[in-house]
């Protein structure tokens, strides 16, 4: 199916200046989206309880409830829409941070408004283009992509939606080395991210998938690329 013939994608806006809600959710109206609007973290969790979101657009600084917060509670919550941060803080423990509370994406004000257009439609094609693929397996870890469900030795383990997507692709390759570049090419195509991105979504995937357990699956290969591989493979 086209992307044109998919449905509207509806966005939810959580951003506490009125002006600066306004200006955006005009450019995402212009750019084919339907917004929804929340002005703190209680009304954004609230909203994302009674509707089904194709992506969050997420302001960091919120009253009442936080931006990480609101992704925190998101993601325990089990909810994985896409979450795209948006905030002045640039410096790389604030991304850290975000991308730790679930966020799949941080864009940095100012930012141009096709990069965040480009990015919202690249968060939402890869959310709906998760297809009934078969389990995958390797050793003690399990992962379906249609329940978006993850375990390991019989215990769920939650990840952010980017972080399932790494998963999926050094799942596929197992246990093969897939590099950086692969990666980011199958999870961002063309709107790359900075440099901190794919390393923060991977620190976030081997704490997950790995840090509880005795055996680690997840490898760093020095000048390549990871692998995921059991000790037998590895």
């Amino acid at each position: 199916m086209s992307e044109a013939a998919l449905p509207q994608p509806t966005i939810l806006l959580v951003e506490d200046h009125d002006d600066l809600a306004a200006t955006i959710g005009a450019w995402l109206e212009d750019a084919g989206f339907a917004v929804d609007f929340a002005a703190d973290g209680a009304i954004a969790l609230n909203l994302v309880g009674e509707n089904d979101y194709d992506a969050i657009v997420l302001d960091l600084m919120l009253p009442r409830i936080n931006g990480i917060r609101v992704a925190e509670k998101l993601r325990d919550d089990g909810v994985a829409t896409p979450i795209l941060m948006l905030t002045a803080r640039d410096q790389l423990d604030d991304k850290i941070e975000g991308f730790n509370a679930g966020a799949d994406d941080y864009v940095v004000k100012p930012f141009e408004t096709e990069e965040l257009i480009a990015r919202l439609r690249a968060l939402i094609r890869r959310a709906r283009g998760e297809t009934a693929e078969g389990q995958l397996k390797v050793g003690d870890l399990v992962f379906d992509p249609r329940l978006m469900r993850v375990e390991r030795a019989g215990e769920r383990i939650t990840l952010s939606p980017t972080a399932m997507r790494i998963l999926k692709v050094l799942m596929r390759e197992s246990p093969r080395v897939v590099s950086r570049e692969q990666i980011e090419n199958e999870l961002w195509g063309d709107t790359l991210p900075d440099s901190d991105t794919l390393r923060s979504h991977v620190y976030n995937l081997r704490k997950g998938i790995d840090r509880p357990f005795e055996h680690k699956l997840l490898h760093t290969v020095q000048g390549m690329g990871f692998k995921l591989a059991t000790p037998e493979d590895a």
